[in-house]
């Protein structure tokens, strides 16, 4: 005899889901297209149809540790051939959205990076603690003589210590947020994986090393996507070692500076400004440089696409805007500096300070969380088979 499932739809959900991208999934009509056509969906479990028929359906509930979401690069070739336009990328998208906003605490971070509305208290929020730091240093006046910007914001005691309690906090975070999403995706894996034959299951950190030098280092799966990434592939890379490179900068210059007042030897390390010829300093203007390239990339992507076919969302706009503020910043407080012109050299400053306060403190919540959260499922997928293995022979196996 066959059971009956009783239904619950949850409209509120479907709702939500419409306002942070999704507004389109009510086209779908099944036709399955869409994961026929994803050349990154597994064959025994695809996606993203069965997303677009939970979606419709209102049921949350199946999003709980649904992994594909996560495994989905975004590449549009779904919403390229969907029949009716339902957009199933955009969906996806959508749902990791959805995600940043509550998967960890304090959610009302997550529910001020949902909207624009709440932008002015992101930005006062740094404006604010960076403009008190500048009174109690030198009541806002512009200091005389050689710029430097520890003469504002003097780093042993304004600076360093609210960036080392902010990084401090969204590790923690970003811990939480990933114990919980690999918990989910342990509660949810008879329902969304497909067993096959048994194979031999890779230690964690050779499902890490697998993803961090065979994916995301080289961002190779964009390639395999159906339409022209071409700009995505380029902007995203740009970005990721631009980033990479800027945090060796900060890294090595945090070691120097702090390390040198027990090591003497290595102060000059961190001694800043630095000047123009110290590879420190070339390495961070290289990442600056790739910085500007990747946003004139993916900026450029998001003002051509085709608006019928893919839309951008709040979330897509916020962390570019960010990312370019913290670009433009930066490199103008440099370049103010250099030529001597201190009323401008010092409020860019702050400017930069505030722009790389929002982009980190708010990290957990934004698109960027994909670092962690993608990350994070990816070497979970690698774990339990939704991801191919070095040798393709091996298959799907039972955990």
């Amino acid at each position: 005899m066959s059971q009956v499932a009783k239904i619950q739809p949850d409209l509120q959900f479907v709702k939500e889901l419409q306002a942070v991208g999704g507004e389109s999934l009510k086209k779908c009509y099944q036709c399955a297209t869409c994961s026929v056509a994803c050349p990154l969906a597994p064959p025994e479990n695809p996606f993203p149809r069965k997303e677009m028929v939970w979606a419709q359906w209102g049921l949350k509930d199946r999003f709980e540790g649904d992994i594909d979401i996560w495994l989905c690069h975004n590449c549009q070739t779904c919403s390229e051939l969907c029949p009716r336009g339902a957009r199933p990328g955009d969906l996806i998208s959508a749902l990791r959205n959805m995600t940043y906003r509550k998967l960890v605490k304090p959610s009302i971070v997550g529910e001020w990076m949902s909207s624009s509305k709440y932008l002015p208290i992101l930005i006062a929020i740094p404006a604010v603690l960076f403009l008190l730091i500048w009174y109690i240093s030198t009541g806002l006046t512009i200091p005389e003589g050689e710029i430097v910007y520890g003469k504002v914001f003097y780093g042993d005691y304004y600076i360093d210590p609210p960036f080392t309690l902010l990084a401090l906090f969204v590790a923690f975070t970003f811990f939480r947020g990933a114990v919980t999403l690999w918990k989910s995706f342990d509660k949810a894996l008879p329902k969304t994986l497909v067993i096959g034959k048994q194979r031999v299951k890779p230690t964690l950190l050779e499902s890490v090393k697998a993803v961090l030098l065979g994916e995301i280092a080289t961002h190779v799966k964009w390639n395999e996507c159906g339409n022209d990434n071409t700009e995505r592939f380029k902007g995203h890379l740009s970005l990721f070692y631009g980033f990479l490179a800027l945090a060796v900068v900060t890294g090595v210059v945090a070691a120097g500076h702090w390390g040198g007042k027990v090591l003497t030897f290595i102060a000059p390390i961190g001694h800043t400004p630095m000047p123009l010829w110290s590879p420190v300093k070339l390495l961070a203007n290289v990442g600056a440089v790739l910085l500007l390239v990747g946003l004139t990339y993916l900026t450029r992507r998001r003002l051509n696409a085709d608006s019928s076919k893919s839309t951008s969302s709040y979330y897509d706009w916020y962390l570019l805007g960010v990312i370019w503020a913290v670009a433009l910043t930066g490199i103008g407080s440099e370049l103010f500096r250099l030529s001597g012109v201190a009323t401008l050299a010092y409020p860019v400053y702050y400017l930069h300070l505030i722009a790389v306060f929002m982009l980190f403190a708010y990290l957990p919540w934004s698109k960027l969380g994909h670092l962690v959260y993608r990350t994070t499922a990816l070497v979970y997928a690698h774990q339990v088979g939704r991801l191919p293995l070095a040798r393709e022979e091996e298959k799907i196996f039972m955990v």
